[in-house]
């Protein structure tokens, strides 16, 4: 009987322990990034019955998963979908499938390339029956915009036949028959047909096709054969199933555009050869219903001398369908120098002149040079009685016209009389304008304006928040009186929290009522309706509850097309805790006298809300630190929420971590906020490595979930606190003029404060930031022995020299960074010399104790590359442990995965090797020669 109870015993011993083994949790490592999935286009059917998503893994096949809302177990998943839409009739849901990414990958280490390689598909899913029907070699598909359920489907290029000719040509070879081969065209086979499939038309040599927003007509355009002169526009009545053709015979024709009710048909199209320098276009406007054009326009019937018709600019017809808008360019000119055949290309001279009196410096000219060849000037043409009216001009160059045009004029600006000074003042006025699309003519508002003005829906009024005065304020437009909405208000209507030179921003506007009867303006928390004939009398829809309890409450729009906002709809807001960072919904009116309901709020970040356009059915997104952003399903109530999508399960075999937030003093006593990340299972009696990463205030973020996912140029928080690093991330607020001093102001108390908590293997701790967050950390550096280990990612030393730097991404001089924006200096060098030699780490890297790895890349557009360089020739001569990743090719922050996945490597093995005592890697020990250069990656640990 002993002998069975001890079998027994060890039975149960041997059951127990796989059980157990199998429940432990793992560390994340880089292998784990490719696997983790995100959610995209998320999107529900107007009668809210049907709702769907796509899921993607950072690397690999995503799908898309399409459900009832009633039953969300009931997915449909289409695998490697992508690009879905559902159909108007709520009837079906059609989209992509891409080729399988392994397969595509095997072929092209064959070498194998474009028309070898497999197409996308395209699925058509009947959503009550889930039958699924697929089309392969598709190039893409198109539904009309508004109504109609029709598709049109542009296939691929048929399977290459050229085995197919040589094999014909070989068994001819002895009758010398001719194999004629086909010729060539950029076009290939249209279907168009109902979703049902009963009705369907096919054209072949297609280029190009669009639907009328109706869904009534289709117009498709024929590419040209070789050696043929067959390009042409045909129309296809979807009643009638009828093609009439509408021009042929051109070389080109684009911006084939519908008006919004069908009536008319609009192109540009040249019969100059497709290599000519100098093409002349015409515009073609067709009146559908009498199968014949109206009019067309070319350089002669413009009216206009030195322009010609552009199709570099998209048409747009107004809603009335009474205009017509277009784009006019100056006539092409003629160099001498350019076109003088004499001269060899090896003896043209190349070179950039940098004029003091330019508006805008070289640099900046030559990253905005394509867009400067292809400037247009909005014209229009009304469709009565043929007029033209140029809108804008050298002069005035911006015009800008609505989503949907319904009135007859526009606001139109320029900075030109400021452009000069956009180098060193990127808050530049600009001359706001008027403009009347009969004649043309404008009429200024007001000169030197801050802001950028718009008009209001029924066009009574222009509107801005005019960042000088930190006012919201409106013209009255008939009579041109200018009305300052907020200055009489009680609260602060621009930012609060703003610590730069610069001149703060606002909170934004949330729109207008119908009629153009009030405006929605934000404060900091309140949401305020201010009618503009009556400012004094504004009313504070949120009754002064968000800043009672520190909640901000914005108006979420849940009509993508709305234009004016109806007062009598119920108003639903976000709202966002600034102490717990809890987030939700609540409810109210736009009568102001209703205290906001609460609806749902919790700890949690919710977000992406969308509604059913014809039920109260919303979808709505929701994360923590530890949870998915999972699509949640629900009404307007939020009584309840469904859990619809379930996204990396794997991640329940992960050791996580949590996080929580941390309050501290700043040394000059002001409270701040910090995210702390702890290990799974954290103790308090152990000690754990620390790192130490900021940028700017982040605090806010503590409810983001945060995946798994190569460095671009910052560690990764999950993959640190899941290889048992704390991680913590202080906010930081800034002093004009000491940016460097701010930064240990903020973060060092905030590090004392984590470790007083307990914990914290204070001989252990490293710090780590990228840009401006790499400058703090070689600040830092300078100031304290404390972290042991540092990584500083394109980060500015020398801000003397990277004052009259160029950021090559945008072409701009930086002095404006220094004296207005991040970099907080608040004026010039020769102003505030000292302020840039004692906010520069370069000059005191002497006191570096730390080692260091940099990061910085040679195509660096926001940082120069050379500050990188600065700082490791500096304690490479001071004999400075330090090292320097130069990714080539690569800008600010890494955009290619392969080196993002190199990085997070090298990231792991520095910090490891510091804080927790790991061999270091080879090319940290013996470095990478360049003759090894591409050979080996050096990964490997010593012994």
């Amino acid at each position: 009987m002993q002998n069975l109870k001890k079998w027994a015993w060890v039975i149960g011993v041997l059951f127990f322990i796989p059980a157990t083994f199998a429940q432990q949790k793992r560390s994340l490592t880089h292998n784990d990034y490719d696997q983790w999935e995100s959610l995209t286009s998320e999107k529900i059917t107007k009668n809210g019955q049907y709702a769907g998503y796509q899921i993607n893994p950072q690397e690999g096949d995503g799908r898309v998963e399409i459900f009832p809302i009633k039953n969300p177990s009931q997915k449909v998943i289409i695998s490697r979908g992508t690009g879905f839409l559902f159909s108007h009739d709520d009837l079906y849901a059609i989209g992509k499938i891409s080729p399988q990414k392994d397969s595509v990958r095997v072929l092209k280490l064959k070498k194998k390339k474009g028309d070898d390689l497999p197409k996308d598909s395209l699925f058509i899913l009947s959503l009550s029956s889930g039958k699924i029907e697929k089309l392969a070699r598709v190039k893409s598909y198109a539904m009309p915009a508004e109504k109609g359920n029709w598709l049109a489907i542009l296939f691929e290029k048929e399977t290459s036949k050229k085995e197919v000719a040589k094999d014909s040509v070989k068994s001819s070879v002895d009758s010398l028959a001719k194999v004629e081969k086909p010729k060539k065209t950029d076009g290939t086979r249209l279907l168009v047909r109902s979703l049902d499939g009963v009705k369907s038309w096919e054209f072949d040599r297609v280029k190009s096709y669009s639907f009328s927003p109706n869904g009534d007509f289709l117009q498709y355009t024929l590419a040209e054969e070789e050696k043929e002169d067959n390009a042409a526009v045909y129309l296809l009545s979807l009643s009638s199933g009828e093609s009439q053709l509408v021009h042929e015979k051109m070389t080109t024709y684009s911006n084939v555009t519908f008006s919004p009710q069908s009536s008319t048909l609009a192109f540009i199209s040249t019969d100059d050869s497709l290599k000519a320098k100098k093409p002349e276009h015409t515009l073609y406007i067709y009146t559908i219903s009498k199968g014949a054009f109206s009019t067309q326009i070319n350089k002669s019937s413009l009216g206009l001398s030195n322009y010609r018709i552009s199709p570099d600019r998209g048409l747009r017809f107004s809603e009335d369908e009474s205009r017509l808008f277009f784009g006019i360019a100056p006539d092409y000119k003629d160099f001498a120098y350019e076109s003088d055949t004499t001269i060899l290309e090896e003896e043209r001279v190349s070179l950039d002149i940098w004029g003091w009196q330019d508006a805008e410096i070289q640099p900046m000219q030559l990253i905005n040079k394509a867009s400067e060849e292809r400037k247009t000037y909005l014209t229009t043409i009304d469709l009565r009685d043929f007029s033209i009216a140029q809108l804008g001009t050298p002069e005035i160059e911006d015009v800008a016209l609505e989503n949907k045009i319904t009135k007859d004029f526009a606001l139109a600006w320029t900075d030109s009389p400021y452009r000069r000074n956009y180098s060193w003042d990127i808050q530049i006025g600009r001359d706001l304008y008027l403009v009347d699309f009969k004649s043309g003519t404008k009429t200024l508002i007001e000169k030197n304006v801050s802001g950028t003005p718009r008009l209001s829906p029924s066009g009574k009024y222009a509107y801005w928040y005019d960042s000088r005065d930190s006012s919201w304020v409106a013209t009255d437009i008939p009579s041109n009186t200018k009305i300052n909405l907020t200055k009489n208000l009680p609260v602060y209507f621009h930012d609060e929290l703003h610590d730069s030179p610069s001149l703060p921003g606002s909170y934004g506007a949330e729109g207008w009522l119908e009629d153009d009867a009030a405006i929605l303006i934000n404060d900091r928390y309140d949401i305020w309706k201010i009618d503009p004939k009556n400012p004094a009398a504004a009313v504070n829809l949120t009754m002064g509850i968000g800043r009672k309890d520190h909640l901000t409450f914005r108006r979420e729009s849940l009509k993508p097309d709305e234009t004016s906002i109806d007062p009598n709809e119920e108003l639903i807001l976000s709202a966002f805790n600034e102490e717990t960072k809890e987030s939700g919904f609540y409810s109210t009116s736009y009568n102001g006298n209703q205290i906001p309901k609460k609806l749902i709020l919790s700890a949690h970040r919710y977000f992406g809300l969308i509604k059913a356009k014809e039920s109260k059915q919303v979808l709505v997104r929701r994360s923590t630190y530890q949870e998915n952003p999972d699509l949640f399903i629900s009404d307007l109530s939020f009584k309840s929420l469904s859990k619809a999508s379930h996204l990396n399960p794997q991640q329940s075999e992960i050791k996580w971590g949590s996080a929580e937030l941390v309050s501290y003093l700043t040394n000059d006593g002001t409270p701040l906020q910090g995210l702390l990340f702890k290990p799974e299972n954290f103790d308090p009696e152990k000690k754990y490595p620390m790192m130490v990463y900021f940028y700017e205030r982040s605090s806010d973020t503590f409810h983001n979930y945060r995946a798994p996912a190569p460095s671009r140029s910052t560690i990764n928080i999950p993959y640190f606190v899941s290889n048992d690093y704390l991680v913590f991330v202080p906010d930081i607020k800034y002093d004009l003029g000491l940016p460097g001093p701010s930064a240990y102001d903020c973060i060092i108390p905030g590090v004392q404060a984590v470790i007083a908590k307990g914990g914290v293997d204070t001989e252990n701790m490293a710090i780590q930031g990228q840009s401006w967050g790499g400058y703090q950390v070689a600040y830092l550096i300078t100031r304290t022995n404390m972290f042991k280990a540092a990584g500083a990612g394109a980060p500015v030393v020398n801000m003397t020299s990277a004052y009259g730097g160029i950021r090559w991404g945008t072409g701009m001089s930086r002095m404006f960074q220094y004296e207005q924006t991040q970099s907080r200096i608040g004026g010039t060098l020769w102003e505030k010399p000292l302020y840039y030699l004692e906010n520069s780490p370069l000059f005191t890297m002497d006191r570096v104790q730390t080692p260091v790895l940099i990061m910085h890349n040679d195509a660096d557009g926001a940082v120069p590359w050379y500050q990188g360089i600065e700082m490791f020739m500096a304690l490479k001569r001071l004999n400075k442990p330090a090292w320097l990743l130069q990714y080539n090719g690569e800008d600010h922050n890494l955009t290619q995965r392969k080196n993002a996945k190199d990085l997070s490597i090298r990231l792991s093995q520095f910090f490891d090797h510091y804080l927790k005592g790991a061999p270091a890697p080879l090319w940290m020990t013996e470095g990478l020669p360049a003759v090894e250069k591409g050979r080996t990656l050096k990964y490997e640990l010593e012994n």
